[in-house]
């Protein structure tokens, strides 16, 4: 797999945008201005949120994923070469409905058109 895979998964979400809030390459995600996944520009693989620091914990000693430099605890960071592709689509997924569920009820109807 590569960036371009996660890219593509990242942009079939709804409302979600893409930005590189840092310069020099990076592939951020976000969604109502709230980042979901997180590529660095020069990583073989892309940062995720993870329900709580306990689950992120689990991924790492299962050796699914390391810790996400410069993130919070609950994030890690996914190599995808490491995972088959749909395994990757599901953590995308989850680190994607975690911050659209942050949202404000308000931004979540802006989003989902409803």
């Amino acid at each position: 797999m590569s960036r371009d895979t996660v890219n593509s998964i990242c942009k079939s979400f709804p409302g979600a945008e893409w930005s590189d809030p840092w310069g020099g390459g990076h592939d951020a995600w976000k969604v109502g201005g709230k980042m979901f996944a997180c590529i660095g520009a020069v990583q073989d693989g892309v940062s995720v949120k993870t329900p709580s620091i306990e689950d992120a914990q689990l991924l790492i000693e299962m050796e699914r994923a390391i810790k996400a430099p410069y993130f919070h605890r609950s994030w890690v960071r996914i190599d995808w070469d490491h995972i088959p592709e749909d395994e990757l689509r599901d953590r995308l997924q989850t680190s994607y409905d975690l911050i659209f569920k942050s949202l404000t009820k308000k931004a979540q109807r802006a989003i989902s058109g409803t």
